[in-house]
């Protein structure tokens, strides 16, 4: 690896000390919402960072950070996972990863907010009756196609991956620990894609100090939703879900259409 990519890998020392720590609180909180609802502290996250660093930075750490939150909310849940359901979903994010590095994409603050923004509303928007399902057959694949091209926009697609799964017959815990497998490898791809871009930029870095902040911050956040997840209903699950994504949503397409604006 050239010495400008390995100084990008390095602690970079642009991050203050209370910005790091304002970062490492975010990533705790988020994770923790994460655990509950399967989506909404990702999405939370992911909107901190476009605002704080730059496009490519920001989604990096965001990989990094909600791929430890996923994979440590997977393995509590292990039990709940289903298999079959996630490998057609790497099958179809493999065609989007395949797509976007033969482009190399990157997209504008302004354009990733709007994105993050609208997929919510977006998922809300799907008629009942043309809902998918995730465990028919080809219905994950699909899902991994769309949620993937959008996650490599927007920098998350919980709110789309739960369109998926509404119509399932599976258990809360079932929903997280799938999601969250899924979540994994969706940001694992993410991580490279972007990892190799901000590796060969001079003007972008990533922060080991709030990288390592980040990640230990979300396991705690991680666990220590697990007990509020047992105590919660199917029905409050859902409904505080969509409130949450409808509600956080709104805030950063409005953050969005403001950078559009204002150039």
């Amino acid at each position: 690896m050239p010495s400008t990519a390995k100084e990008n890998f390095r602690m970079s020392g642009m991050l203050t000390v209370p910005l790091t720590l304002g970062l490492g609180l975010a990533a705790l909180v988020t994770s923790f919402l994460s655990g509950l609802f399967g989506m909404a502290g990702g999405m939370v996250l992911m909107g901190l960072l476009l605002v704080l660093l730059p496009v490519s930075s920001a989604m990096l750490l965001h990989g990094i950070t909600q791929m430890t939150a996923n994979g440590w909310r997977a393995w509590l849940w292990r039990r709940h996972v289903q298999w079959g359901i996630v490998a057609q979903f790497l099958l179809g994010g493999a065609v989007a990863v395949t797509v976007f590095t033969l482009i190399r994409y990157v997209p504008g603050k302004a354009v990733s907010l709007i994105v993050l923004g609208l997929s919510p509303f977006m998922a809300m928007a799907v008629p009942s009756h043309w809902s998918p399902n995730v465990s028919r057959r080809g219905h994950s694949a699909l899902a991994g196609l769309l949620c993937m091209g959008v996650q490599l926009i927007a920098g998350i697609s919980g709110p789309l991956l739960d369109v998926f799964f509404v119509k399932s017959s599976l258990s809360r815990q079932s929903v997280v620990a799938t999601k969250a497998t899924m979540q994994v490898f969706g940001h694992l791809f993410k991580t490279v894609y972007f990892g190799s871009l901000v590796a060969a930029s001079e003007a972008e870095a990533l922060d080991i100090t709030v990288t390592l902040v980040c990640i230990g911050m979300a396991v705690l956040g991680t666990n220590l939703s697990r007990r509020v997840l047992d105590a919660m209903s199917d029905a409050q699950f859902r409904t505080w879900s969509q409130r949450l994504v409808a509600l956080t949503g709104t805030v950063y397409l409005g953050q969005g259409l403001f950078l559009l604006v204002v150039g």
